[in-house]
């Protein structure tokens, strides 16, 4: 069976970006969380999670960079990467990252849903 949308048309290239956009899913969910977190919770404690918005960051920008570069370009992977550095910048890239992987995804037929695809149909 022939990939699409992935740059070498491997199925263990399919693989990896299932893989990868599962993780560019849970940082989305978990900079959201973070986000309203800090303004929930007492300033005391609102160090905590701004640290947390930080590490979810690092994290969005590793899954990013490796996402990017299966499914664009290594200097489009770079750029995207540096991208999700800037705090409202990166849940756009985080979104649009995860809308390319999610439309390869389905292209390949693989079923999508809320945190990702279904690894066994990969």
């Amino acid at each position: 069976m022939e990939v699409t949308g992935v740059n070498r048309g491997t199925r263990e290239e399919l693989r990896k970006v299932a893989q990868y956009q599962k993780g560019v899913l849970f940082c989305i969910l978990f900079q959201i969380l973070a986000v309203i977190g800090q303004f929930i919770v007492p300033p005391q404690l609102a160090v905590f999670f701004g640290l947390s918005v930080f590490l979810v960051g690092i994290a969005g920008m590793v899954f990013v960079f490796l996402l990017a570069i299966n499914v664009y370009s290594t200097g489009t992977g770079i750029l995207l990467g540096i991208l999700t550095l800037f705090p409202i910048v990166c849940l756009i890239v985080l979104l649009v990252v995860n809308g390319k992987a999610t439309g390869i995804l389905k292209e390949n037929g693989i079923r999508v849903g809320l945190l990702g695809a279904n690894m066994s149909q990969v």
